[in-house]
């Protein structure tokens, strides 16, 4: 019995043990993304660039109800030092309530400023959320292309090595030469500095996507996962109506105009007064004669005040502003969607050219290549060719194959600037 209690407990602390694993892995991968989702999601959480923006937003919002509200009533409390005598008896305190009340359509016209700004400021939250992915995706892409370099350089390397075992058969044998040795070695040597190049560019490749994360800039981040690549068909004219009704940047400034607008109208009222409307309450003792009418009666007198917009020039100067400030909006709406225009086109033809790129280096360039290649070193061994052919044709494969990777990676940063500038998906 004592032994099964044991085997028992054994078990249950070796699942307790499990669980604590489990939940540090899983705590440890959180903070160690391979996937580009899981890049995406952290940036989303942790980015300070992106909060401050939501906090911009939070606080536009916050001024939509400050701006439907009345200004606060006014409470006025006096008391008589030396009493006033009345006929119906002496006065003793006076207590006055006002309350302002803005002239009809003000508080809409602040409430649609407040409001349009609101939206603005969301819009540019989410121009802000769409310009952080595609940094993160643009590093990262950065990163995994960093990352099959260095496996391309290594598999080269290997062969490179080959190729010098090889040499040195046929030097043996005396059917090669002693200069296609150190052909071989001086390829090699050339070789190890563009991998220990590549290897050092770890290291800000790093810095840089750990300062989008706001993680420590010295923290390691694991070789990413490579995404499958396929490429898109991309519809310009479609692309283009899309970005100029999606794009966030324009639908902020449209609302900018709209507060603009709104402005203009807030300040057409500064030409209407404000209406006061309050109660005032004298406390009044007895009269001090017998028989008098309404002795110690309190009045309650109603009041009706209106301030004097008599200062014309200032409310004209203020509607010059406002109207001012509308085009001015207007005018950089405009601008900045002739400027995302151009900037699209740009992308679109990059967009297109390294996909061009990449049909020609998959389908042609790096197969001839590899068939070059693999005839070379048959011809070399048979000793038909020299040895600087067949270096010339494994340099060329490793060039080409390190230009298809670039060109895949600038296609998919490019893809990602294409779904920044229009405010969404394309693959």
């Amino acid at each position: 019995m004592r032994y099964q209690l044991s085997i028992f407990v054994m078990m249950l602390f070796s699942a307790v043990l499990s669980n604590i694993s489990l939940a540090a892995q899983q705590a440890e991968d959180v903070n160690s993304p391979t996937k580009l989702e899981d890049y995406l999601e952290f940036a989303a959480l942790n980015n300070a660039g992106l909060e401050s923006a939501f906090e911009q937003w939070k606080t536009a919002v916050e001024q939509v109800p400050q701006s439907k509200s009345l200004p606060d009533p006014k409470f006025t409390y006096g008391y008589f030092i030396k009493e006033v005598e009345t006929r119906t008896g002496p006065q003793r305190q006076r207590l006055s309530f006002i309350q302002a009340f803005p002239w009809f359509g003000v508080i809409e016209a602040r409430t649609d400023v407040a409001a349009a700004e609101a939206k603005a400021a969301f819009k540019r939250y989410e121009a802000a959320k769409l310009e952080l992915f595609y940094k993160v995706k643009d590093s990262f892409y950065e990163y995994v292309y960093l990352a099959q370099a260095l496996d391309l350089a290594k598999q080269n390397l290997e062969l490179l090595k080959h190729f010098e075992e090889v040499a040195r058969t046929r030097y043996t044998a005396a059917t090669g030469s002693h200069p296609d040795i150190i052909r071989a070695q001086i390829e090699l040597a050339t070789l190890e500095d563009k991998l220990k190049t590549l290897e050092e560019l770890r290291t800000p490749v790093v810095t840089g996507l750990n300062s989008i994360l706001n993680r420590k800039t010295d923290l390691p981040l694991p070789w990413p996962e490579r995404p499958q690549f396929n490429l898109v068909k991309i519809d310009r004219s479609a692309v283009t109506a899309k970005m100029i009704a999606d794009n966030p940047q324009l639908q902020a400034l449209d609302f900018e105009v709209a507060a603009a607008k709104a402005k203009l109208e807030l300040a057409k009222k500064k030409f209407y007064p404000d209406i006061n409307i309050g109660l005032d309450w004298i406390q009044t003792d007895a009269a001090l004669a017998a028989g008098v009418r309404d002795s110690g009666k309190d009045p309650v007198i109603a009041m009706l005040s209106l301030n004097l917009p008599i200062w014309t020039d200032s409310y004209k100067a203020a509607q010059l502003q406002a109207r001012a400030q509308m085009r001015s909006r207007s005018a950089k709406k405009v601008q900045s969607q002739n400027d995302l225009v151009a900037q699209l086109e740009k992308s679109l033809f990059e967009y297109e050219d390294s996909a061009r790129k990449v049909e020609l280096y998959k389908g042609i360039l790096i197969p001839k290549a590899k068939e070059m290649l693999e005839a070379s070193e048959v011809a070399y061994k048979a000793g038909t060719v020299d040895f600087l052919s067949l270096i010339d044709a494994q340099r060329k494969l490793l060039e080409f194959e390190l230009s298809l990777e670039r060109v895949v990676t600038t296609n998919l940063q490019k893809l990602a600037q294409l779904e920044m500038l229009i405010g969404g998906d394309l693959g």
